[in-house]
């Protein structure tokens, strides 16, 4: 009989908003994590549903044509022009998804693998939080870094100056988060929060007594963008960087 614990699903869950610019890199670096995955688990079935909330660009369009060319993908539409609400919407629905395929609901060999349309994850990057996983973790909070390619280069040094990425971090990105269903369930899922919906849902894993792990070794790259979406995003916290006076030179 297969251990309970150990992993046989994982539903990519990502959030879009008006991306059809970095829609399609997001989606291609996911399938080659998926594509990885598959190398070294083959019995570990992957999904990837894509949230559509309130597009009024092409992303719709761009993420149909994707899906035509990949039965990985699925797809999404919602109307809650937020980002906590498209990530429980989209967790949700994956949910339902597994017990179509055979699990029971919040199943412990699900797990929910959440990142964000702006974003580059690494090609290890479901292997290693399976990995994990494996080893007890019942979610995993990645690190993420700016993009360079897209960042100005003083945000960028600022940056670096403010974030020493290691294991045990004690940062939580909606970008980089995995969890297992059932600790999710347990948890309540993502809150409808404007911001923040990703500290709020470890905070409330934390207190149901999930084991949560952080490591730096499943780095994302995401958009160094500094036009914030989530009021208090990650572009919005970019943005307060550059609004910061520069350090006085020596001498």
């Amino acid at each position: 009989m297969a251990d309970v614990g150990r992993i046989t699903q994982v539903a990519v869950v990502i959030p879009v908003h008006n991306e059809e610019q970095l829609l399609p890199r997001a989606l291609a670096a996911v399938l080659s994590a998926s594509d990885a995955l598959r190398v070294n688990r083959p019995d570990t079935a992957v999904s990837v549903l894509v949230a559509l909330d309130s597009c009024t660009d092409g992303s719709a369009a761009v993420a149909a044509d994707l899906a035509a060319e990949d039965s990985r993908i699925s797809l999404l539409q919602i109307t809650f022009r937020n980002v906590g609400g498209s990530r429980r919407a989209g967790n949700r629905a994956a949910l339902l998804a597994s017990t179509r395929q055979g699990l029971p609901y919040a199943s412990p060999q699900l797990w929910l693998a959440n990142t964000d349309a702006d974003s580059c994850v690494p090609q290890g990057w479901l292997l290693r939080q399976l990995e994990l996983a494996d080893g007890g973790a019942d979610a995993v909070l990645g690190t993420v870094e700016p993009d360079p390619e897209g960042t100005e280069s003083e945000l960028l040094r600022r940056w670096h100056a403010r974030h020493h990425l290691g294991e045990n971090h004690a940062h939580v990105h909606g970008a980089n988060l995995g969890v297992r269903a059932s600790a999710y369930v347990m948890a309540g899922g993502f809150p409808r929060l404007r911001s923040h919906e990703d500290r709020a849902l470890v905070e409330r894993l934390r207190q149901h007594g999930a084991a949560v792990w952080s490591t730096d070794t499943l780095r994302v790259r995401t958009s160094g963008r500094t036009d914030a979406r989530a009021p208090q995003g990650f572009a919005a916290y970019l943005r307060s960087l550059t609004q910061e006076p520069a350090p006085a030179m020596e001498g």
